[in-house]
């Protein structure tokens, strides 16, 4: 299996990038997000996520594991195939991605090309819920009490580390992203777009 593939990026296409990892290139389908930070002919590290079929064998690849963490989330909706999930990671970051499913802002998604409001609405419906419980979840161990987040009231700290467990980061890369932000100045959006540019760096 693989997890990530490092080596040059010696073409670039929409959708597609192809890695040279010790002669052998690899062709990676991708969000327009991460094609926007490869560069052809520079090194780059792709996180991987395979998709195995009778008679196919296709490399889905992300610039970063919080992106990847999203398109696996996708992908175990009903009715969203791995091209969908790459066209609305395409036109949503991670963090508008999070914001969209929390928010219930079913154009967010259908901005996606292939990407209807009945997938959308299902979408939502599916990942609200399981982002939610992961988010209560989370915000239980932090407190010691079963008092759910939304009724416990959580600071902006508590509801960014939530964001960012959810992305699939771990509470050490997130506690140490958010060191130095004004976070009373931001909003969780806002805050996470800069955790995440401040684990890249």
């Amino acid at each position: 299996m693989f997890y990530h593939l490092n080596g040059v990026v010696t073409d670039l296409e929409p959708g597609l990038a192809v890695v040279d990892c010790g002669g052998v290139g690899f062709a990676v389908n991708t969000t327009a997000n991460t094609v926007g930070q490869l560069r052809r002919g520079e090194k780059a590290k792709l996180y991987i996520c395979e998709q195995v079929r009778e008679d196919a064998f296709d490399l889905y690849g992300f610039a970063t594991p919080g992106e990847k963490r999203c398109f696996e989330m996708l992908i175990s909706v009903s009715g969203v195939g791995p091209k969908a999930a790459a066209a609305i990671l395409s036109v949503n970051t991670p963090e508008q991605f999070f914001m969209a499913v929390m928010g219930e802002d079913e154009r967010a998604l259908t901005a996606a090309q292939g990407v209807g409001k009945r997938l959308a609405q299902r979408i939502i419906l599916e990942l609200r819920d399981k982002l939610g419980k992961q988010q209560d979840e989370l915000a239980i161990k932090q407190s010691g009490t079963a008092v759910p987040a939304a009724a416990a009231g959580q600071s902006m700290q508590a509801d960014l580390m939530s964001a960012l467990t959810v992305l699939g980061y771990t509470r050490a890369e997130c506690a140490a992203a958010m060191r130095g932000l004004d976070l009373e100045a931001m909003s969780l959006e806002e805050a996470i777009r800069a955790a995440l540019r401040a684990m890249m760096k």
